[in-house]
């Protein structure tokens, strides 16, 4: 008896959240079919702007996944380069040595290439890793061209939809000889802006990434740029390792 009794303030305590998840799932559902019919009615454009929105959310989550510190610059490597210069005047750089030639880092890779050139003039080692370094750049920029021709193309595909959209919409009109019914024009103007709104929606988060993306290739680069004149004024200063 006792748990039949508590059974009702159980479930009307339950109600709320039951409702409240129904109508959450109701209106993501209706959401998502004014979504899909915008899409279905925007024309024959809406499909090279679903093919710029594909390309663009693939260039974002691949540069999150490559644009890391742990895999460019992990900080404790950089703290070993920093003090390089103390560990090869105490005689202990050589399972560093090692780390630098077993890294997969940029930092690693940039390092081992300043360290194999120990000995050699500055003007040397500055420019053998300067090239290394071009190609880490290029690593680093992957996928950005990409996404700036999304950010191009995309509004315009917008507007060249819509354009196209009202200029059928019109030539439609004039065949069938009716101008004044504004209620269809101010409809076929609404189908014909689906484009340009779709356009612009894909453009501000690529926008937004792009500035991200790019201020984090600058840090990233000028960390590196900073690490490596260190190493490479020690490494000009060092004699080469002996085999």
């Amino acid at each position: 008896m006792e748990n039949l009794s508590k059974s009702p303030t159980t479930f009307t305590s339950n109600m709320p959240m039951s409702i409240l998840a129904a109508a959450t799932f109701a209106t993501s559902q209706g959401a998502l079919h004014t979504v899909w019919e915008n899409f279905s009615n925007g024309g024959n454009f809406m499909y090279p702007l679903l093919v710029c929105l594909l390309i663009g959310f693939t260039v974002i989550i691949f540069k999150l996944l490559t644009l890391r510190r742990s895999i460019i610059i992990p900080p404790a490597l950089a703290y070993e380069v920093d003090r390089f210069e103390q560990r090869v005047e105490a005689g202990s750089a050589e399972q560093l040595l090692e780390e630098f030639e077993k890294g997969k880092t940029a930092l690693a890779r940039l390092a081992s290439v300043a360290v194999r050139n120990r000995g050699k003039s500055q003007a040397d080692i500055s420019d053998a890793v300067q090239t290394t370094a071009r190609h880490e750049v290029l690593h680093l920029n992957a996928g950005m061209t990409a996404l700036d021709v999304v950010i191009t193309v995309s509004p315009l595909l917008g507007l060249l939809g819509t354009a196209s959209g009202l200029a059928f919409l019109f030539q439609e009109m004039a065949k069938a000889g009716d101008m004044s019914n504004t209620q269809i024009i101010a409809q076929g103007i609404a189908v014909a802006l689906n484009t340009t709104i779709f356009g612009l929606a894909i453009t501000v988060p690529c926008v937004i990434a792009q500035s991200f993306f790019n201020r984090q290739i600058e840090s990233f680069t000028t960390e590196l740029e900073m690490l490596l004149s260190k190493l490479v004024h020690v490494c000009q200063k060092a004699r080469s390792p002996q085999k």
